[in-house]
């Protein structure tokens, strides 16, 4: 499945099609999706066509028109396609799809998004799992899947899309120094199954090998590890600025103080300086790969 479709199903789904569900807590993208709804009633009711009609034209039930007027359903772009066709609105709907397009992804996706793309350099250093931008799309929804309490389907596909958004960061034609340190568990641990891993495996190796990223693997056999207070996260920014932030320091808030950074940097420099180097940990990796 792609980003783009980010749900499952298509143009001709029932009332009950599964989408995107509006998040109450998230004030300004509720806003965006009011307002468009409101364009969309507008326009039909100008076109003389009933909400029943107007589903049907569409290929969609008339219990999902009606709450993506009302604000409570996010409209996929599939469904603006259609619409602006068949209102014959000249694209002046179909344009509405960059409104809305944010909107797909949970809001502190979006935040932490809008953080990744000012980034000129990041540290990561995770103990549990991978980082999320070098997840392949069936991990990340194999993660989301296990989560406790468990999450609805559709909440899994907005996390899914939203987390694979981000990996546009390997695209920028300013390239980031990215740096991810990872634990030999993280690798040998088959979350999903052995053949969803393999695959993920072969992404880290595809990545690995990007001139500006950085690969290291902390074997579970070192006896000295810095990073025991779980992960940590350093983002810095082309005007100096940075943030941070450690499950084991400042009670896992995010911190921008330079005091505070150069902490979780020093830390950060030595569970590199104790994991394997660059080149052996791409030897290590694809070692794991023959054994998946």
């Amino acid at each position: 499945m792609s980003v783009e479709t980010g749900v499952t199903g298509g143009v001709g789904g029932d009332e009950d099609e599964p989408g995107w569900e509006v998040d109450p807590e998230d004030e300004s993208g509720a806003a965006v999706v009011a307002t468009v709804g409101r364009q969309l009633r507008l326009r039909r009711e100008a076109a003389g066509m009933r909400a029943g009609e107007f589903g049907t034209a569409i290929g969609y039930g008339e219990d999902l028109v009606y709450k993506v007027e009302a604000g409570k359903r996010i409209p996929r772009a599939e469904y603006l396609d259609k619409a602006d066709e068949v209102l014959g609105a000249g694209g002046l709907i179909a344009a509405m799809k960059s409104d809305v397009a944010e909107v797909r992804y949970p809001k502190k996706v979006r935040d932490l998004a809008k953080l990744e793309a000012r980034t000129v350099e990041l540290l990561a250093y995770g103990s549990h799992n991978l980082h999320g931008l070098l997840q392949t799309e069936e991990y990340a929804r194999a993660l989301f899947g296990m989560r406790q309490p468990p999450y609805q389907e559709d909440q899994i596909e907005r996390a899914v899309a939203g987390r694979m958004a981000r990996r546009s960061i390997f695209e920028r034609s300013s390239s980031p120094v990215l740096s991810f340190i990872l634990e030999e568990s993280v690798l040998r641990r088959p979350l999903g199954g052995k053949a969803l891993m393999r695959r993920q495996i072969e992404r880290l190796l595809e990545v690995g090998r990007l001139r500006n990223v950085t690969l290291q693997v902390m074997l579970t056999a070192c006896e000295e590890h810095a990073g025991v207070d779980g992960g940590i996260e350093v983002l810095k920014f082309g005007d100096g600025t940075a943030v941070g932030r450690s499950e084991g320091a400042f009670n896992g808030r995010p911190v921008c103080e330079p005091r505070q950074l150069q902490l979780l940097e020093l830390r950060y420099g030595i569970i590199r300086s104790q994991a394997l180097s660059p080149r052996e940990s791409l030897t290590f990796i694809e070692q794991v790969r023959g054994e998946t």
